[in-house]
């Protein structure tokens, strides 16, 4: 057996069978998924799931299976789907919220089934590390009568996807897997097995009375979806992963996930190993009804330990209300409702189960003594969107706008909310700064901008591109194009011109959909020529405001992250840019208005230009009124090169 570290230079997945990997959590499920047999995988980037699809990309080609980053998950989900229908046992994978775009196609998917084994892999964000909410998705599993299976660590995480492919292949359905954030974000040590022969493509076979949604079709087989979710709450009992662990005690602790892991360490530092009995449930949704009524029935009291929502709980009462079992049961009056599980919250609410005092010695994380300096999010140095912001804003009050709605969207822009740009009013989901734009513009006499980025465009804001056209929504589209799935990783879309494998594509440009679909004014401004994107910018708010319609402007620049690597990948030298401190008369533009990390005030208010945290984007330079700020070097061609690779 051969342990393999995190920083060997071979890709993590492509060791050979009998390996122990490190490996992230979201990695293991890939390995799990390639373990499987995978054929195909779509998904779309978003925290915590990007790795997984990442992960199978790097290693698409050696293995010979399909990958593909699909515009929006709706999208995703649907293609693996139909490859399932080919007999391609398929994988799509996305964060919880992006279920929600999916939830068409999800519900179909039950009644329809599936041909080859169909995972969907849905991962979760408690405590909102990145996400607008903290919804718990084993609801749609209850709602669409889709089994849902979690893991409690990488390498359980990769064993259970292997096991849910066979059980999807096993009942013709769809299975959801549940991850969270500590399960998709730590690493752990995983034993590789072997890889079998991959089918990658299949022949569909038609069948319009099972595969055709009509009402009549569907009607029938509604019939046979609750029968075979018989089958499928029974065959749950059987799973290997849920474990039962008698130790005699008239106290029994069920739980799932992330919880159980908690759990074995705060009975440790109880000293209460040993004193209580286990049910380790992996396959939550629908809940093993026979081995919770056996554990049941041996105790007096019971605790269920879940991450989010009581759904567990609420299985166990119900269950035990029906068999007339007397058992006093506790969840989330003990354990939190809000946030991700960890020992210390979990802790207390053992404890007080367990009737035993927690530790003086115990070290409560979250109560140190430790003061630690706030850090707020910011956009990068040299990041195109804040330019794009002076921009806009100084256009605005160059055209007379004063009253002003900011409709803006989810992405690195977000950060637009704050000071000094304060260009997000309204946030709801990706696509939905367009989509409610076009209702305040007709519902409010104020002038209305909607801003999103350009992955967020192709995700979700066509279809309200095409709205605002149609019923001729005055407002100003500003799409922020870095030309990359910025926030997530750099992950392609349809602008960037490759794919998830990095294979070179045609752009899809969204000047063009934008012409397409009929929008009369479109503009196209670089944020980082300042005069030139304010003057365009002028433009299509006077259009705006004549003809009382839409307007886009795309604010074209590469993310300067994947700029800047690519320059030191070149050996091409970053230019920087300092303060001439006789010329600078502390007005406090640059650092004010611009807001750019790299410049900060001295005590007498006169900027200084860090030069390891420049970049290069000479905007300060540019919306200098005293000419103050200037290149240390002239730059090179190299670099001009560099930054003009859009």
């Amino acid at each position: 057996m051969t342990f393999i570290g995190e920083f060997d230079l071979v890709h993590p997945l492509l060791y050979p069978p009998g390996s122990v990997v490190l490996l992230l959590g979201n990695e293991a499920i890939a390995r799990g998924a390639i373990e499987a047999g995978l054929g195909f995988a779509a998904a779309y980037p978003g925290t915590p799931s990007t790795e997984i699809l990442e992960s199978l990309a790097d290693v698409a080609e050696h293995y010979g299976f399909y990958v593909e980053w699909s515009v929006n998950e709706k999208v995703a989900f649907e293609s693996a789907y139909a490859a399932s229908l080919c007999g391609v046992r398929s994988l799509t994978a996305m964060k919880h919220v992006g279920l929600n775009v999916a939830a068409d196609a999800l519900m179909s998917s039950a009644y329809i089934g599936v041909e080859a084994g169909f995972l969907i892999v849905s991962a979760e964000d408690p405590d909102m590390w990145s996400s607008q909410n903290e919804q718990d998705n084993r609801y749609y599993g209850l709602h669409a009568y889709i089994p849902v299976f979690e893991a409690y660590s990488p390498w359980e995480a990769k064993e259970l996807v292997k096991y849910a492919f066979n059980f999807s292949e096993k009942f013709k359905h769809p299975v959801i897997f549940r991850s969270t954030t500590r399960v998709s974000h730590s690493s752990g040590p995983v034993k590789f097995d072997v890889v079998p022969s991959l089918k990658s493509t299949g022949r569909f076979v038609k069948d319009p009375s099972r595969f055709a949604l009509v009402p009549a079709h569907a009607r029938k087989l509604r019939v046979k979806l609750i029968e075979k979710w018989r089958s499928i709450c029974e065959e749950v009992n059987n799973s290997p992963f849920n474990k039962y662990i008698d130790n005699g005690s008239r106290r029994l602790i069920i739980c799932c996930g992330t919880g159980y892991g908690y759990l074995m360490d705060c009975l440790k530092i109880l000293g209460v190993e040993g004193k209580v009995n286990i049910l380790k449930i992996s396959t939550t949704v629908p809940a093993p009804r026979r081995l919770i009524l056996d554990a049941l029935g041996g105790c007096d009291v019971a605790l269920v330990i879940e991450e989010l929502e009581p759904i567990l709980e609420r299985d166990v009462k119900a269950m035990a209300f029906e068999e007339g079992v007397e058992c006093e049961i506790h969840g989330k009056d003990l354990i939190p409702l809000i946030g991700e599980l960890n020992i210390d919250k979990l802790i207390h609410g053992v404890a007080k189960f367990m009737d035993v005092p927690v530790p003086s010695n115990f070290l409560n994380p979250l109560k140190c003594n430790i003061e630690i300096p706030t850090r707020p999010p910011t956009l990068c140095s040299g990041c195109p969107h804040r330019a794009s912001f002076l921009e806009l804003k100084w256009a605005l009050a160059k055209s007379g706008v004063r009253d002003v709605i900011f409709a803006g969207d989810i992405g690195c822009y977000s950060l637009g909310v704050d000071e000094p740009f304060k260009v997000q009013d309204i946030m709801l989901e990706m696509g939905g700064g367009i989509g409610s734009a076009n209702g305040l513009a007709h519902a409010s006499n104020q002038f209305i901008v909607a801003i999103m980025g350009d992955s967020t465009f192709y995700h979700a804001c066509i279809p309200a591109l095409i709205n605002s056209v149609y019923n001729k929504s005055p407002m100003l589209v500003m799409v922020l194009d870095n030309r990359i799935t910025a926030m997530t990783g750099h992950q392609p879309h349809p602008g960037s011109g490759f794919t998830a494998t990095g294979a070179r594509v045609d752009e899809v440009k969204i000047e063009d959909i934008a012409r397409g679909v009929g929008v009369k004014c479109v503009e196209t401004i670089d944020p980082f020529n300042v005069k030139d994107s304010i003057d365009k910018l002028v433009k299509a708010i006077k259009f705006v405001l004549e003809n009382r319609t839409v307007a886009l402007v795309n604010s074209r620049r590469a993310c300067t992250l994947m700029v800047v690597s690519n320059a030191r990948r070149r050996g091409v030298r970053i230019p920087r840019y300092l303060v001439d401190l006789e010329l600078c008369r502390a007005c406090g533009i640059c650092y004010n208005q611009l807001s750019c990390p790299a410049i900060t005030p001295m005590p007498d208010k006169k900027a200084s230009i860090d030069p390891i945290l420049c970049f290069g984007c000479s905007v300060c330079m540019q919306i200098c009124p005293f000419n103050a700020i200037k290149p240390s070097e002239t730059p090179s061609k190299d670099w001009e090169e560099v930054w003009r690779v859009n």
